[in-house]
């Protein structure tokens, strides 16, 4: 049962990859035929980081009422109506509203999913989980490139993309039953360990009614300032937040930096540029085999270390272009394990019971990263020159470390 319910899980979050890089291979072709400015994508891009915040802020409350199971399909569910909408929209206008469902069921189900797989699979599942998000990343704009060449517009990519969807949502309600099942097994398994600790302990009945009380207490729902007095939440979120922005301005920027400060054939930056993606996702396929040996403190300190390898390469001033192009792929490389490892300890630092909580805050800690990060660099480069795009990711980078490394030290 455990085994087809993370089968499941993996295709929804291939799904929840899929959407991510269509605007962008789209936009070319979008703002032309929409007549707006090519700037006006990150209006939309917004709007959809602001549904994210917002959703996974409240992830807590809907998982614990109406379970993973159904928040997942409701969630693609309008993740897909919104695709379709994208679709059949001619007006700029039309784009921003069907940008808030987008929003909304993208980070209710990346939260709800995050939190089951922290709970109750392994350090390799976790790291696989977020490869399968890669590989939707990678598949959409192949969708988009035939949709675009093929002469059927960039309607028909999203059209495809939101079938695909409608497809996953139809399998996620089918599956509802086996979510079910396996939550009551969840829930036993809990009570038989909890008897089993009262009977060794042998607590008075005061005692253990205490206890009881305290325990239904702890699995309510927590406000954001109850999360936040936890002890180490506050570097957690921190260090997501700088590596969110770090993957996300090297994302957005590399390709820029490579041809403006490197001299590199623009063809040759944006193929090395998708590599950094082809890079996070089989690094997360590997982690995945070591991710259980090593445990979630260790893999996030081997993979920032490889990150400021690949930062390191990337500032070299020598004429190879090849040392540059490689710093890329390996920076990469370093930041695949970091986020499913940070995501995967938080039940251990803060609990099980807060775990869904924390991890919501988490999630939109790093839509915030990821919506005003990149820009400020674009601001900053626009003042100082795009050479301080490693020195950016450095900056971030030793944040990230540095918060990690406190929140050790305090939850330990």
């Amino acid at each position: 049962m455990y085994s087809f319910l993370l089968a499941i899980i993996y295709a929804a979050f291939i799904s929840l990859g899929l959407p991510d890089s269509l605007l962008g291979s789209a936009w070319p072709v979008m703002h032309e035929m929409l007549g707006v400015p090519v700037s006006w994508a990150g209006l939309v891009t917004m709007i959809i980081s602001a549904g994210t915040i917002v959703s996974s802020l409240f992830s807590d409350r809907l998982t614990r009422k109406f379970g993973a199971g159904p928040v997942t399909a409701v969630s693609v569910l309008m993740t897909a109506a919104a695709l379709f909408g994208f679709s059949v929209s001619n007006e700029f206008w039309m784009l921003c509203l069907w940008a808030v469902p987008y929003g909304l069921g993208a980070g209710a189900v990346d939260a709800a999913l995050n939190n089951y797989v922290a709970l109750h699979y392994s350090s390799r599942d976790m790291s696989w989980l977020h490869c399968f998000w890669g590989v939707g990343t990678i598949i959409s704009p192949y969708i988009m490139s035939y949709s675009l060449t093929g002469g059927l517009g960039w309607q028909q990519g999203y059209r495809i993309v939101s079938f695909l969807q409608l497809c996953l949502t139809a399998v996620l309600f089918l599956s509802l039953p086996v979510w079910k099942k396996a939550r009551l097994s969840q829930q036993a398994a809990a009570r038989e360990m909890k008897e089993a600790a009262a009977k060794e302990t042998a607590l008075p009945e005061g005692t253990a009614a205490a206890e009881e009380t305290a325990a239904a207490e702890s699995a309510r729902s927590l406000t954001l300032r109850q999360a936040l007095r936890i002890r180490g939440v506050v570097m957690v979120l921190i260090a997501f937040f700088s590596y969110c922005a770090m993957e996300q301005t090297a994302l957005l920027w590399a390709s820029s930096y490579l041809v403006q400060f490197r001299g590199i054939d623009a063809s040759v930056a944006a193929r090395f540029a998708s590599m950094f993606c082809i890079g996070i996702t089989a690094g997360r396929f590997l982690s995945g085999f070591v991710a259980d040996r090593f445990g979630d403190k260790r893999m996030i300190r081997i993979g920032t270390l490889v990150v400021f390898a690949g930062i390191l390469l990337v500032a070299v001033p020598v004429e190879m272009d090849q040392v540059s192009l490689a710093g890329l792929i390996i920076i990469g490389f370093g930041c695949a394990p970091i986020y499913p490892s940070i995501i995967h300890a938080t039940p251990d630092h803060f609990g099980r019971e807060n775990s869904q909580a924390i991890i919501g805050i988490q999630m939109a800690c790093a839509y915030v990263g990821t919506t005003l990060m990149p820009p400020l660099f674009g601001v900053l480069s626009s003042v100082v020159g795009i050479g301080l795009f490693s020195g950016y990711l450095f900056l971030l980078a030793v944040l990230m470390l540095a918060a990690s490394e406190r929140l050790n030290r305090l939850v330990r």
